[in-house]
């Protein structure tokens, strides 16, 4: 049947009123948008639910069962709404959101810092993990959402792009790239290269810059973190390829490739799975912050 909760309160108004005038005036409806409902719906059940008089309307015996069981649900359901929106405003909880590490290092302290800081009751526990991990976190419900570079399409997730993040060239002060301004792919040709192995999901990236340019990487190291790759270049090994998110430290420098290069980053969560209130709040800062870069 094609009944809605608009007609089952104009009911129940009228039914506890009986009158038309008194039920429009307090539903703030006009008396006739009243008698339509009550015919909508007389039709639609198939039975009539008022006696009419010049005076008075009043509930058949069909009209007092409804009015009697309607009364209950719509009290239970006005209980149920209240406490969703209730939900919906509450600020004290708990988000649990997987990170690669170098969106850990580079992106997260400052979201988690900012709402913090704008809600006091709200805790965001970070999972720094390996891209895969992330995926596979999100994909067993064991967070609410996770940040990655964009994975290839897939039908499991619901992906947004929130910031668009540059590869650099990190050296040694001393190295003779380091006088460049911008650094040509073609530059890195036969260079000792110290890079992340494919648990990063910037691996897969950097590798199709080099091969799209017809370029042979010389791969001398390959480590799961940039901080470790960071050092390998600061003890001489090579060179490195980099997320401008992971600024090297001050003892090393970066050089921006030309042509550009770059990952997606995306906020990431199970295809068709509402967020909770919370974690669509932290969600929503995540991007107003990448928007900000």
């Amino acid at each position: 049947m094609n009944i809605n909760l608009r007609q089952l309160r104009v009911f129940l108004a009228v039914a506890q009123q009986q009158h038309f005038r008194r039920a429009a005036e307090s539903l703030h409806l006009s008396q006739p948008a009243v008698s339509r409902q009550i015919a909508e719906l007389e039709a639609e059940l198939g039975v009539r639910l008022f006696d009419r008089t010049t005076r008075e309307v009043v509930p058949t015996e069909a009209g007092r069962y409804l009015e009697s069981a309607v009364g209950r649900v719509l009290d239970e359901l006005e209980g149920v709404l209240g406490h969703l929106h209730s939900e919906s405003e509450r600020r004290r909880g708990k988000v649990h959101v997987a990170s690669v590490p170098t969106l850990s290092a580079g992106l997260m302290p400052l979201c988690i810092a900012d709402c913090a800081q704008r809600y006091p009751e709200l805790t965001i526990q970070l999972h720094d993990q390996a891209q895969t991990l992330v995926l596979d976190s999100v994909r067993g419900g064991e967070v609410d959402f996770g940040v990655a570079i964009a994975p290839a399409a897939s039908a499991e997730f619901d992906v947004e792009r929130i910031l668009r993040d540059p590869f650099v060239l990190v050296c040694r002060p001393d190295h003779p790239l380091a006088r460049l301004e911008r650094v040509p792919w073609q530059k890195l040709r036969g260079e000792p290269l110290v890079l992340l192995d494919y648990s990063s999901g910037s691996r897969r990236l950097i590798d199709h810059a080099f091969a799209s340019r017809g370029i042979e990487a010389n791969i001398v190291q390959q480590t799961g973190h940039t901080l470790t790759a960071f050092r390998m270049v600061e003890a001489g090994l090579g060179i490195s390829v980099s997320p401008a998110l992971s600024p090297p430290p001050p003892s090393l420098i970066t050089r921006p490739l030309s042509p550009l290069e770059h990952r997606d980053i995306v906020l990431i969560k199970r295809r068709q799975r509402s967020l909770s209130p919370l974690a669509a709040l932290v969600w929503a800062r995540l991007r107003e912050r990448s928007a900000q870069r």
